[in-house]
This record gives C-alpha cells, structure tokens and sequence, in this order.
C-alpha cells in the first residue's frame, strides 16, 4: 500500500511546471497560496542569508518587510522560524514549486517561451533528425543525431539520454538506452552575439544563454517524439557537462517531461552553490562568472553581484523544484573549476532533505569520483542509477555516500531541524 505522500505525489506531480503561483494557507480542507510579491523584490529588499534559504518558505514571508523591527528576522528565517512555511506536499506542489519555477525564472534563467505558440516540424533521415521551429512568422531550425542500441524498435522502444557537447555512448548504448545529442551553439552561441535557432525567433528578450539550450532540449525531444518511435517518450533524460551541465539542469527544471536531470560537474548557476563557493576548485562565484559568461543568465541576476547572500534561493531551491522527478549529480574530486565540494556537501543534502520529505527521496542521488571536471569517467558512474529510474535495476552503489567528503554541511541549511511535520 502506498503512503499518503506517495499518493501525494502521484496525484500532484502531473500539474504543469511552469504555471505562476496565484495566491498561503490552508483552510476548511483547499489550499490557498501565498500571493507572489509584484513587482518581484529587488536585492536590497531582501535580508542577508549566509547559510541556503529555507525552501519552504514562500517569497512573501522573506523579504525585510516582514521583519517588523525584529533583530532576529533574518536568523529566523535561516532556521525554519519563518512565518507561512508550506506545510504539507500538497501545499509545496500547488504553491511552493510553481512559485520557485517563476522566481527562478524572474532572478535567474528569464521567462521561458510559450510553447503554445511554437510549430514544430521534424524529417528524420538515417541518424539525423532535422528540426524546424516558428513562432511569430520567425522559423528557427538546428538538427539532433540519433544513436539507437541493439533491438530497439517500435514495439520495444528505448529510454533515451538527450546531451549537448559528448557524452560516454558506448556503456549507454550497452545497456539498452539510446543516445541522442544537438548542435547546443547552432540552438544559441556560448556568447552575447544572440545567434543560433533560439534567438532567430526570441531575441531581444531578456532570456540566459543556460534557457535557450534547454528550450533546445524540449524541441529535440519534441522531434523525437514525432519521428522516433524506437524511443520511449515517458523514459527521458537530459545531460551536459560545465556549462552544458548548467543547461542540461535548466532543461529538467522546466520540463516535466524529463524522466531524469543528469548534470555534471556543473557549478554556480548549476548545482554549485552560490554560497559556500570556495570548499574546493577555483572558486566559481556569482560574480566572476556574470564577468566572464553574462550571456548564460537574464540581467536581473547581475543585479545581485556583490549581494549573492540576499538571493532568495540556491542551488538547492532549483534541485528540490524538480521533485518528484530524478536528478543524479556527479562532481569530481579533482575538478579544478567547479565546487565539487560545496555541491556534495552543501546543495545535494539540502535538496534531499526536500526530496525525502515529499517521499521521493531514492529519486536523488550524488555521484562523488575521483577525476576532474567533465571526466568521461562520470557518465559510467551515475550509469547504475540512470537503470534504477529507467529499467527499475537494483544498484548495490549508494548514492547518498559523499566519498571522501565524507558528511554533509548541515550547518549550511540550518532549517531542515524545523522539516514540517506531517
């Protein structure tokens, strides 16, 4: 017998994903939601977080109007004290998620596109499949490359991993999953020059480079779906590595569609925190990745630079806004670039803290290796947990084990002592 949360789940987890938040509380059995702050706040009207943002508390209860001449205010909501918190799965899937998906997009990715109002067309031709996109009298077009393992057919169709920039083929092909990979720079160049496929239909609108790939992504799988039938559209995921791996976690994040989100060594506007940036590599922060790739985000994000503490979110708040669906995150011990640490430590067990309280928590998994970053390695590493969600195979490796980081930052996400009690 189910659990309620799993029923929960099951009922709720089909609602759309990018549907804004109307209305907090519950009364006489229906839920009412917290209505969304309009306009949006600005950085200033929000407190300094050293430590995650709670994620269950809704927008309205976070900025410093609320503090009401309180000392402690900002305390308070660090740890769980924060009026209105979501208190049951049903309240975070009507309310929370939708409001995280629209605030996500407001300080972070830009508004995604109507799909509504785009055509798509897709022609395949032996291992190509050739995509064609208009909205607006505007046509984009780019094309995706199609691997297919051994007995896929129309009446045993397979799982698929969509990826931009290469992935580790050879052991995915084996196991039964196909393979299908797009041109990312012929969807959107990885520069501020706003060409490729997306932006013959978009640009001029205030939308990241990190939106554009994954608007990529859905339009490939939406031609796959139309021209593939060797392909299963209800076993999907989606991966990159780097920058790639940040839009490959854009791509899970707004589409529900997507199966299972695999990012890879994918750090700041990934799954690299924004706070708690300098465990390990480089240092990757908010600002001198603005400085250096502006293009990846819309610019309400740069208005943050040098406050990246009064961000209402992090890097958990996107991977939780993904539940139920499955996120694997792998990082590299070695890798140079990214918080490797931080990620393991810091964003996956504060995003799990969610995922288990919704009852979903073996659908999040951290992949801790040696290697650096975007190490092929990687993709054989979290291969045991891609058949766990798409073929229902028992893995003996433990996903929740951090490797030689050993334990998670619990001091980072101090609210997750005050989980709502169900």
């Amino acid at each position: 017998m189910r659990t309620r949360r799993q029923l929960v789940v099951a009922a709720l987890a089909t609602s759309a994903v990018a549907t804004p938040v109307v209305e907090s509380r519950q009364a006489g059995g229906s839920i009412d939601c917290a209505p969304i702050p309009s306009p949006f706040p600005s950085w200033s009207q929000y407190p300094v977080q050293s430590s995650l943002p709670d994620p269950f508390l809704p927008l309205k209860y976070t900025t410093t109007d609320n503090a009401a001449g309180s000392s402690t205010f900002a305390k308070d909501i660090m740890t769980g004290k924060g009026q209105g918190r979501v208190k049951t799965p049903e309240e975070w899937y009507k309310c929370r998620q939708p409001e995280i998906l629209q605030l996500l997009q407001e300080y972070q990715y830009g508004y995604y596109p109507d799909h509504s109002q785009e055509k798509v067309e897709a022609t395949r031709s032996g291992s190509t499949v050739n995509i064609a996109v208009t909205a607006g009298g505007k046509t984009g077009k780019f094309r995706a490359t199609l691997s297919l393992p051994s007995g896929a057919s129309a009446s045993k169709p397979a799982p698929v991993v969509i990826n931009i920039g290469g992935m580790q083929n050879a052991p995915y092909l084996n196991a039964g999953i196909a393979v299908v990979g797009f041109d990312y720079t012929s969807v959107a160049a990885d520069s501020n020059s706003k060409t490729g496929a997306f932006w013959d239909l978009y640009k001029g609108r205030d939308i990241g480079v990190l939106t554009a790939w994954a608007w990529g992504f859905h339009r490939t799988l939406d031609a796959l779906n139309m021209t593939v039938r060797e392909i299963d559209p209800d076993r999907v995921g989606v991966t990159g590595c780097s920058r790639l791996g940040k839009g490959a976690l854009a791509a899970g994040l707004f589409d529900k569609r997507i199966t299972l989100t695999m990012p890879m060594s994918s750090g700041v506007q990934g799954m690299g925190p924004y706070r708690y940036h300098g465990l390990s590599g480089q240092d990757e922060t908010l600002e001198n990745s603005k400085q250096g790739a502006g293009w990846w985000s819309n610019s309400k994000l740069g208005t943050f630079v040098n406050h990246h503490e009064n961000l209402p979110f992090d890097a958990h708040t996107i991977a939780a806004a993904i539940a139920p669906r499955a996120l694997v995150i792998d990082q590299g011990t070695g890798d140079q670039f990214t918080d490797s640490k931080g990620t393991a430590i810091v964003a996956y067990p504060a995003a799990k803290v969610v995922y288990d309280w919704l009852g979903v928590g073996d659908k999040i998994g951290m992949s801790v290796r040696g290697g650096g970053h975007c190490d092929m390695s990687g993709f054989s590493s979290i291969l045991p947990f891609v058949q766990k969600v798409f073929f229902g195979t028992a893995t003996t490796k433990n996903y929740n084990d951090l490797g030689t980081y050993k334990s998670p930052m619990t001091t980072a996400f101090p609210w997750a002592t005050a989980v709502p009690k169900l």
